[in-house]
């Protein structure tokens, strides 16, 4: 995940964001009088923030009527007799509700955002194009089968779309364009394919040779590779093990060493992507905020059939990245969850037979490859295999509001991907997402599935992002599959190193079958889990699949609780999703605390470590809002990274993940334990000891003495920003409970559960869930932000999913409406 993160929207959302600080510092964004003027500003907001009112809507884009349910909730069921008609009808309404969403997020993935707003987000684009977007959706368009059901449902869901511009009112375009002095473009199908394409960046972009190599150009090879290892030393994988347990693996760490000058010759240009953010650090790779998702078999259930909860977390905006809908076709959609506004597809949810939801795989689909060129400044030619072969050339031209040429620059394509310089160094990018040929066609096929198997039968050609695909359907059958390309490398197969680019040798050779991809189905445990760890123990199967892994924290906790209760209940799982344990802190407690070293305890100790072990001694690792211990802890955790990595980078941006650490420290000697910025030779009780005197030191300057003031809720906030990250338009300094390594780890940069859901596959189905947001994207409609409190307070909405027009409570209708063929 470049920034951790589907849409994806999540790495529009953040782009869009940055573009805004431009607009704002530019003076792009016009003064507020006009804005509220009675005649067009916030009066013309508030008329279009009422329901949609009962009545008709009349297009020659429809095949026959569609009728409309919108819920008190604002989510709308929409029942027709021809898929199309369904697509088109949910177009229509994302449209209505998320416009400014819709064009923003998806110029953000093409690189055309300047001709919305300007060129203060020229290095946008820039960045966007410099991954080749216009060669990979200029590719997609040329290999596509124009004729396939996939494919005619985004067309049909654009010409919904384009129906509402055309009935667009003035007084009802979206505040944002009014602050832009801009208007809606028209919707193309294009425009999906480059959110998909987007969301492979953001939740695939995974190469850890990148990583490696900064840190061998500090401490060489050996070290750098037991640092940042391909496999992680703790193992509660998604495939259950033989064991099924929580396996550790620790291992010695060899002594940093002399810088590897090959390694420091493409420093350049790890700094060049460093700085457009596509080579992250250690840190947020190894800690980021990930997804959950678990599934319950009949056995273990109080109603004896299977249950399943599922919760991406990413990163949060306002409006919502996801769009709830419900879509009936008689005899072939019965299908309700959450959409990515742009995409025709219920993305995550459920039908009357089964329900999904996914987390990312995380898997390594990328690798670089130095290229040898023909001139460094302005290559034309690139050596391959002993002779010269020619670069595609791609002209990219950055075009402003008025259509004005605000910059052109030249992206060069290797046979394996787009060429990237930094100073004199050159590397070539190969990704699976240059290969897509028909994207988003196997949503069509999960949205009519019926059980289990007609799901991963249905997905099993799903090229990518990579995702762990967790199924349970009405039958009992509970299921999980780490479904997406991986492809297969020569030599010993590994992708963690960058490669010579001169020899077509290094070129991948294939892709694994997808009976070889991370599965289990019925295990005997009676339950299926997955947060983003490792999904295969390499004890049972050493292939590389990748290299950077996010640690184990909330797999431990899930299946610890799981494990546990074998009368497991939909309210069980919907308190699961907010539980906030912390297993990380529960595994370094005991370390932190030397409970295992006399000599420590002997010794006489300073007063301030003495008291930081006293608080953190009476703590159960528990992160709720009135918790105070975390703060410390936290702070404690930082200390002593900072102190133990000194070797690798003072500015802490290449870090080891913690399970790395938890392993050094089973070694009380070792050389990295000696702090550089001291004259004496240090041990791992020492900098256990100077971390606790400084994070108690640094906690109480910033937040005072121990008391309510630590309280976790005061000081762990999170942010929803709006897309323009206009402050009056966000959710800013929330309360939440949880963090890092929790199974609800909100307040990280932003990032939090996107989407909560919880399934019974009872008869009939019960569901429940929210996202943190609301339907419209209107900042005067009561649906902007209503479903935030339920979630921040870790409950859920019961969703209805009538089956029919008039099935729905009568209290609980809002509105209703007809789309039928004809003109005006």
């Amino acid at each position: 995940m470049v920034k951790r993160i589907v849409l994806g929207l999540l790495g529009a959302a953040l782009l869009a964001g940055t573009t805004y600080l431009g607009i704002h510092r530019a003076g792009v964004v016009p003064p507020l009088g006009p804005i509220l003027d009675p005649a067009n500003g916030v009066w013309a907001l508030a008329r279009s923030a009422r329901p949609m009112p009962l009545g008709t809507i009349r297009s020659q884009i429809f095949s026959a009527p569609v009728e409309v349910t919108i819920d008190d909730r604002g989510v709308p069921h929409i029942f027709a007799k021809a898929e199309m008609d369904a697509f088109r009808a949910l177009g229509f309404l994302v449209a209505r509700d998320r416009l400014f969403q819709l064009e923003i997020q998806t110029r953000a993935a093409a690189g055309t955002l300047t001709e919305l707003v300007g060129p203060n987000a020229l290095p946008l684009d820039r960045q966007a194009r410099k991954f080749g977007f216009g060669q990979m959706l200029a590719r997609v368009k040329a290999r596509r089968d124009t004729t396939t059901e996939g494919y005619r449902s985004i067309v049909a869901y654009g010409e919904g779309v384009n129906a509402y511009l055309d009935q667009l009112r003035p007084a009802d375009v979206p505040l944002e364009y009014r602050l832009l002095g801009a208007r809606p473009a028209r919707w193309t199908a294009d425009q999906t394919d480059a959110l998909l394409a987007r969301m492979a960046v953001t939740l695939a972009f995974n190469d850890p040779s990148l990583l490696k190599a900064q840190a061998a150009a500090k401490i060489g090879w050996p070290a750098a590779e037991a640092l940042f290892p391909n496999n992680s030393s703790i193992q509660d994988p998604i495939q259950p093990n033989l064991g099924d347990s929580t396996r550790h693996a620790y291992s010695p760490v060899p002594p940093p060493g002399p810088g590897d000058h090959q390694a420091q010759l493409v420093a350049p240009i790890l700094r060049s992507l460093a700085a457009t953010g596509t080579a992250r650090t250690a840190a947020a790779m190894a800690d980021a905020v990930g997804s959950n998702n678990w599934a319950v078999g009949p056995s273990r259930t109080v109603n004896k059939v299977a249950l399943l909860a599922g919760d991406p977390h990413l990163e949060l905006t306002l409006p919502s990245i996801w769009y709830q809908a419900h879509l009936v076709v008689p005899d072939q959609l019965d299908v309700a969850g959450i959409t990515l506004p742009g995409a025709p597809w219920v993305i995550i949810g459920f039908n009357r037979a089964l329900a999904w939801s996914f987390t990312n795989v995380g898997s390594d689909v990328t690798d670089f490859y130095r290229e040898t060129v023909d001139d460094r400044a302005n290559p034309t030619q690139y050596q391959l295999d002993g002779a010269w072969q020619p670069l595609e050339q791609r002209i990219e031209r950055y075009r402003g509001p008025a259509g004005e040429v605000l910059g052109v620059d030249t992206v060069r394509f290797t046979h394996r991907g787009p060429l990237w310089q930094a100073d004199s160094s050159w590397l070539s990018l190969a990704w699976t997402a240059y290969d897509l040929t028909d994207p988003g066609k196997e949503f069509l096929a999960i949205n009519r599935a019926r059980t289990a198997g007609e799901f991963l039968e249905g997905s099993a050609t799903y090229g990518g992002p990579a995702q762990n695909m967790l199924v349970a359907d009405r039958r009992g059958t509970i299921a999980i599959r780490s479904t997406g390309r991986y492809p297969t490398r020569p030599d010993d197969g590994r992708g963690d190193l960058i490669k010579d680019g001169s020899r077509s040798a290094t070129d991948w050779n294939g892709s694994l079958a997808p009976d070889a991809y991370p599965f289990s189905i019925n295990p005997t445990r009676g339950f299926l889990s997955s947060t983003n760890q490792q999904p295969v123990d390499p004890a049972v199967n050493p292939r590389y699949l990748g290299g950077v892994w996010e640690n184990p924290w909330r797999a431990i906790r899930i299946n610890t609780l799981l494990r546990a209760d074998s009368q497991m209940t939909l309210d069980k799982m919907r308190r699961f999703q907010a539980d906030s344990v912390s297993e990380r802190a529960r595994a370094f407690l005991p370390l932190l605390l030397n409970k295992t070293a006399d000599s420590i305890r002997r010794r006489k100790v300073a007063p301030s470590v003495r008291a930081a072990r006293d608080l953190l001694a009476s703590w159960d690792g528990s992160s709720g809002r009135d918790d105070q211990h975390p703060v410390l802890f936290e702070a404690v955790m930082q200390e002593l990274a900072r102190l133990t990595w000194d070797e690798l980078d003072s500015a802490g941006e290449l870090v080891p993940g913690e399970t790395v650490l938890l392993n050094l420290m089973q070694d009380t000697s070792n050389v990295w334990w000696d702090n550089r910025s001291t004259v004496g030779i240090e041990h791992r009780d020492d900098l256990i000891e100077m971390a606790l005197a400084a994070a108690l030191d640094s906690t109480t300057r910033r937040y005072g003495e121990p008391g309510p003031q630590w309280r976790w809720g005061a000081v762990h906030r999170v942010n929803i920003p709006h897309l323009l990250r206009l402050p009056a338009l966000s959710a800013l300094n929330l309360e939440v409970g949880g963090g890092r390594g929790t199974l609800w780890p909100s307040g990280e940069g932003g990032f939090g559960p996107s989407w909560r859901m919880v399934v019974e596959l009872s008869n009939p189905l019960q569901a429940w869930a929210t996202y943190p947001g609301g339907q419209s994207g209107n900042i005067a409609s009561r649906h902007y932000r209503d479903f935030l409190p339920k979630w921040l307070a870790g409950e859920l909405d019961s969703l209805v999913v009538p089956s029919g027009p008039e099935a729905l409570p009568p209290e609980r209708v809002e509105s209703r409406l007809t789309f039928t063929r004809g003109g005006r």
